[in-house]
């Protein structure tokens, strides 16, 4: 009787290239030093350019000491087989990408448009959405964790926006002895409803939460540990607290495309003068129909009276606490990756990172962007079987 031999998988080192940011007042960075002494440990080659992490406060010597390899200019970097950003790369960026490269980066939606998603396609590369990786037990992982991030901050920043430095009516978050405490409306009931929600109470506002899916809500109140006034979006009692709201936050997350658009503008007109929207779902296209994409750098507008913050990059504020936030979770899954043969086997063959492919050599893989910029879209697990 013959015997079956196992044939071992032929292990490739990683090559991964870290560009420096520059759109929108990036301030992260993908990998941290520590996520390079990791992965350099276990023979995979960084290539990271100079002044990468500088924003997050982090030198090229620390990266250097921990085994990256420093470049001086961007074509050198997107030699690497795979490159992971915190911003989308900007149509010169795509120009340096080759065929069958794999590209790791947010989509942010409201900033996208069809001749991105044309050279991505020219180019024949890999591209990978950050916000719809999803992990073995079928969450969204780096969504998660920048979630965490912005709902701490939306209330922090609130609270500076309320203020009469911050362009507010000089209103205090959180009530004191004899003075009621301002109203928080949050929509959503997720991971940045969840943070939001325990920061306002923390600072001793009055929250109202708004959510279809009950068991969310449940869920949430059980986490905080206390009553909630929460309810399903019922337009009428949303409009009642929306014009007496101080502050209002858009938290809802869509799984594959636009976040849904919960706020006419006919509401917003009638909120009080003074009144803060923090559209923490603008990454999404945002839940205010008045909402409109703004950066780091000029972060807030005013219309009807309101003041509006839609910054798609929230926890860039933070840049420390984001990098090493994304670091950790990007630096296990490139572990089993290279454990797996090649980067391109496992986001092939891992659904979770399969979920988050939206172009694959050639072909735009995701429905929504295809119905949105009249581009045929194709399936991928079609694509996949076809290709075998």
């Amino acid at each position: 009787m013959s015997e079956m031999l196992e044939i071992p998988v032929k292990l490739e080192k990683l090559f991964i290239g870290i560009p420096r940011e520059i759109t929108l007042q990036e301030n992260r960075v993908a990998l941290i030093p520590s996520a390079v002494a990791t992965l350099t440990a276990h023979g995979h080659r960084i290539l990271i350019e100079a002044g990468a992490g500088k924003k997050s406060h982090y030198t090229d010597h620390e990266y250097a000491e921990a085994g990256a390899e420093i470049a001086y200019s961007p074509e050198q970097v997107y030699q690497a087989g795979a490159i992971i950003k915190v911003a989308p790369p900007t149509l010169e960026e795509i120009e340096l990408m080759r065929p069958n490269q794999i590209l790791i980066s947010p989509l942010q939606l409201p900033t996208l448009n069809s001749e991105y998603v044309h050279k991505l396609r020219q180019k024949r590369v890999i591209a990978l959405a950050m916000e719809y990786i999803k992990d073995n037990s079928d969450t969204f992982p780096i969504v998660r964790i920048m979630s965490e991030l912005a709902g701490i901050s939306a209330m922090l920043t609130a609270a500076e926006l309320m203020a009469v430095t911050g362009g507010g009516q000089g209103v205090l978050l959180g009530g004191i002895s004899g003075v009621p405490s301002a109203k928080v409306v949050i929509l959503g009931s997720g991971i940045v409803a969840e943070y939001a929600t325990r920061a306002a109470l923390g600072l001793g506002a009055e929250v109202r939460i708004f959510d279809n899916n009950i068991y969310k809500l449940k869920r949430l109140q059980n986490l905080v540990g206390r009553p909630l006034f929460t309810s399903a979006l019922d337009p009428y009692v949303l409009e009642q607290e929306l014009v007496t709201a101080d502050v209002a936050i858009g938290a809802m997350h869509s799984k594959t495309g636009r976040s849904p658009l919960m706020v006419g503008e006919e509401i917003v007109e009638k909120m009080k003068p003074g009144a803060v929207i923090i559209d923490v779902s603008i990454d999404q296209g945002g839940c205010f129909a008045t909402s409109e994409v703004t950066s780091l750098e000029h972060p807030t507008f005013v219309k009807h009276d309101v003041i509006h913050y839609c910054v798609p990059n929230i926890p860039s504020r933070v840049s420390r606490t984001a990098s090493i936030a994304v670091s950790n979770i990007l630096t296990p899954m490139l572990m089993r990756a290279g454990g797996a043969g090649s980067l391109e086997h496992y986001v092939v063959t891992h659904t979770g990172m399969r979920h988050g492919i939206y172009a694959f050599k050639g072909y735009l893989t995701n429905e929504y962007l295809g119905k949105r910029f009249q581009i045929k879209s194709t399936d991928l697990d079609l694509l996949l079987t076809s290709k075998l």
